[in-house]
């Protein structure tokens, strides 16, 4: 269960983290320094990073003793059909849907989180132009916790009246930009959890059906790619030069912050049949 508790929190602020990016592109906008907003996020991406470096290997041991606890119950070839092992497996999908749903909660307490970050890294921005270095700027930053309390007052839309005026307006930017987000965060959302399910309907091949993680990760990446990211910052620059509102670019950060979470919502329901899938890729292959 400890185990299982680390993997859902590194899993949430892993996804906090990932939501936060696109409050980066409003706080470019609002100091007009778009190139330093995305690079210096950088430094905070590396903490999704690390997350993810220590959350895979920890998922992989769970499914690992699910697998090792129906051999070690009856190693027989046809274990997997054993009542055991089936009450294993269901005890494993139960644990993923646990998993994907601290995705699910990352994902709100990032887009609760983006009034703030906005500001803060706003200041960041400009306080790195100040000092020339990122060490300088970080202890500049956390070592005055009344700005930081400051920060937090004045952080924009944090109210539900403002938040609800974004979504009442008319929408301008691309819907077809916003249903490729929920894709994309579906399919990354449970392309390491399927593959590692899939191994435990396949034990015998399960390093087969885990490497093919890249395959269904693959797909999230051309389409985030091809789709999100240049419409995103091709949006972005518009504002910076003036031919769109600082407004629009708001609404993109909460537009993609919502859609994000309907994208872990639909990462339950595709779950499973992604899964099924890799099984049978892993099978045909081996």
């Amino acid at each position: 269960m400890t185990r299982l508790l680390v993997v859902a929190g590194l899993t949430a602020v892993i996804h906090l983290i990932n939501t936060l990016i696109y409050s980066v592109r409003l706080a470019g906008v609002k100091t007009q320094r778009v190139a330093t907003a995305i690079s210096l996020f950088q430094v905070v991406f590396l903490i999704a990073s690390t997350a993810n470096l220590i959350q895979a290997p920890l998922m992989s041991s769970i499914v690992e003793h699910a697998i090792n606890a129906g051999l070690k119950h009856l190693n027989t070839p046809d274990f997997l059909t054993s009542p055991f092992y089936q009450e294993q497996l269901t005890h494993l999908r139960q644990q993923i849907r646990l998993v994907i749903l601290a995705g699910t909660v990352g994902t709100i307490l990032g887009a609760l989180c983006i009034p703030f970050f906005v500001n803060f890294f706003s200041r960041a921005i400009l306080t790195l132009e100040n000092v020339g270095s990122v060490p300088k700027m970080f202890f500049k930053m956390v070592l005055s916790p009344f700005k930081m309390v400051k920060l937090v007052k004045k952080a924009e839309f944090s109210s539900v009246n403002s938040f609800w005026a974004v979504l009442r307006g008319p929408l301008r930017i691309p819907r077809y930009f916003l249903i490729a987000n929920i894709l994309i965060t579906g399919i990354w959302t449970i392309g390491v959890l399927s593959a590692l399910y899939a191994g435990a309907l396949l034990p015998q091949f399960r390093s087969t059906a885990t490497l093919t993680s890249g395959i269904v990760n693959g797909v999230a990446a051309v389409l985030a790619a091809t789709v999100v990211d240049p419409t995103a910052a091709m949006i972005t620059d518009q504002a910076v030069r003036g031919a769109r509102k600082e407004a629009d670019v708001r609404q993109m950060a909460i537009y993609l912050a919502l859609t994000r979470l309907t994208g872990t919502i639909l990462a339950q329901l595709l779950f499973l049949p992604a899964a099924s899938i890799i099984r049978w890729v892993a099978e045909l292959i081996t």
